[in-house]
């Protein structure tokens, strides 16, 4: 088989190097892809929102398997284009991919089918939106209504910061288009978790438990970033709370969306938090999560390809996964100044020492190459990822490995993981 993989980032490099190692597959392209993925791929020169040029590509190269990694694709058509023209492709199509390119529409999804998610309204009118906060209580939650990376989610402490992001997206637009709308909701306490599966429509395979680590400060302090480090599995995530978030969560929004004519291919992520009655969805995405891919697929025994292959022929119900006992953990090395602004084309040592280490693997997300050297090209650069016999293990190696590489203003979380070791030892 020939696959195409779709994007440039850490979670793309992750998809290439566990693809890469099935038998049925020959070949391996990335569109872009990066320097790391260029190690177990040919990466094609191509940018993963140029839909057409994507599927010239396919077509000439007779790809039997195209798989999108970003939301920006999704949303922009990829899967429809493809899906035209008779191309095999993994993931939602454009009305599906809604579920993550509007949270007005996952939101009022959610409300209308009773899936368990915070309170909320929404608003179009900034005054409008400003009188509500008069009238909540804190912290609340405001959130814009398109992508934005990651970055568009604001939990406020007081009036005032409410205002002044509201002005941010509604006002200044500092994510766009994206914040034409705004919802505000209630502030839900508790531990986020990530739960990812994979459906053809009808069949739903969960895959194990990850969480994420959004906040860019150790302490989940600062702004929220698009992921600084995950591991797999949660503790907490017994096999009853498993039950009860397919039972309750997962199966219910499939079914929901398939009542709403939008029917719904790919991997589904639910960003839960588990509340003191039961897990809430936070938010959905329509594509694979960016740590947590890198954790999973570190756990995954089983082959991928033929898993994804299930889910695009809708005979997922034959399919399983086989997964590491142990665990895996991710931290993220970024630029200095991500979330914010940041230098790029800082040169990047210590990768080839990695490469000896057992049981470690460094995917690369924002990486490009100059001169013969690589650099940093992005807000996140390196996801390094360890697998350990438990979650202690896999931190230790992650962090060691870490110690091996550098490049100038190198920033990351040093407590990846730490809150899930710290309860295990009360």
């Amino acid at each position: 088989m020939k696959i195409l993989i779709v994007g440039g980032g850490g979670r793309e490099h992750a998809l290439a190097w566990k693809i890469a190692q099935s038998p049925m597959v020959k070949k391996v392209y990335c569109a872009p892809g990066n320097p790391g993925i260029a190690e177990v791929a040919e990466c094609i020169d191509i940018d993963a929102e140029n839909i057409d040029g994507l599927y010239n590509f396919a077509l000439k190269q007779k790809i039997d398997l195209t798989v999108v990694g970003p939301e920006d694709a999704l949303i922009a058509g990829i899967v429809d284009r493809f899906r035209e023209g008779h191309l095999l492709v993994f993931g939602p199509n454009k009305r599906a991919s809604a579920i993550e390119g509007s949270k007005v529409f996952a939101k009022t999804l959610m409300r209308k089918h009773g899936i368990p998610t915070a309170d909320f309204k929404v608003f179009e009118d900034i005054k409008q939106a400003k009188k509500h906060v008069t009238t909540c209580e804190f912290p609340l939650v405001i959130k814009a209504d398109g992508l934005a990376k990651g970055k568009g989610v604001f939990i406020c402490k007081t009036p005032e910061e409410a205002h002044k992001h509201l002005d941010d997206i509604m006002k200044e637009k500092v994510f766009g288009n994206a914040g034409d709308k705004v919802v505000i909701e209630e502030f839900l306490s508790g531990e986020e978790v990530s739960i990812l599966a994979i459906t053809d429509g009808n069949t739903l395979l969960p895959l194990s438990s990850a969480q994420d680590h959004k906040a860019v400060y150790d302490g989940d302090k600062g702004p929220n970033t698009g992921g600084m480090g995950a591991y797999s599995p949660v503790p907490f995530i017994t096999g009853q709370l498993q039950f009860s978030i397919e039972e309750n969560i997962l199966v219910p929004v499939i079914h929901a969306m398939k009542r709403e004519n939008r029917p719904y291919k790919g991997v589904i992520y639910a960003g839960l938090i588990i509340t003191g009655t039961g897990p809430k969805v936070l938010e959905f995405n329509a594509r694979f999560g960016d740590p947590e891919t890198q954790v999973l697929l570190m756990r995954m025994k089983s082959d991928l390809v033929p898993v994804l292959l299930s889910a695009e022929k809708n005979t997922l119900e034959d399919a399983t996964i086989e997964w590491n006992d142990g665990a895996s953990l991710c931290v993220i090395m970024a630029s200095k100044g991500y979330p914010d602004s940041y230098e790029k084309g800082v040169p990047i040592s210590g990768l080839e020492t990695i490469k000896a280490l057992n049981r470690v693997q460094v995917f690369h997300a924002g990486t490009s190459k100059r001169d013969g050297r690589i650099t940093t090209s992005g807000g996140r650069v390196l996801g390094v990822t360890a697998l350990g016999k438990d979650l202690q293990e896999a931190q230790k190696t992650a962090y060691e490995a870490i110690e091996k590489l550098s490049f100038a203003g190198a920033h990351y979380r040093r407590d990846i993981g730490a809150k899930a070791l710290y309860r295990k030892n009360e």
